[in-house]
């Protein structure tokens, strides 16, 4: 009974953390986001991170925008575990630097487990290089 349970805990996490809150299917090249239509969005999206009281430089600024509008915030919180680890928990686990901006951008795009507990976290191809890498240096500069 307990493992029947587990199964059905677990799909119930892939299947929400796998879905796209937009109504339209979008291909991979609609999916990438330009500066401009972050800096253009007439669209407010209130989330965790931005009540926060942490101050984030203009260069991470991107990272949050992106966040905002992915699935993420259905398994992370910026100050507290959900199914995810918070991302200050993150933060104060990998430095700031090259080799672990593009380690925890590729974990973005091509999913992982064990490093947070069993619970894996589910990729996401659509998500480009460049766009993981604007989240991972929000992400890091949590811990500034």
């Amino acid at each position: 009974m307990r493992k029947l349970l587990l199964m059905i805990s677990f799909c119930a996490f892939f299947a929400s953390c796998g879905r796209s809150t937009d109504s339209e299917s979008t291909s991979e090249s609609d999916s990438v986001t330009t500066n401009e239509q972050i800096q253009g969005s007439d669209s407010q999206i209130i989330t965790e991170a931005d009540s926060s009281a942490s101050s984030i430089s203009g260069k991470a600024e991107k990272g949050k925008q992106l966040i905002s509008q992915s699935d993420c915030l259905t398994c992370h919180k910026e100050q507290e575990k959900l199914v995810g680890p918070a991302y200050i928990d993150v933060a104060k686990k990998y430095e700031d630097n090259d080799e672990n901006i593009n380690h925890l951008a590729d974990k973005i795009i091509n999913g992982g487990s064990g490093v947070w507990g069993q619970v894996p976290m589910t990729p996401h191809p659509a998500i480009s290089k460049g766009d993981a890498e604007e989240m991972v240096r929000y992400i890091l500069s949590l811990n500034d």
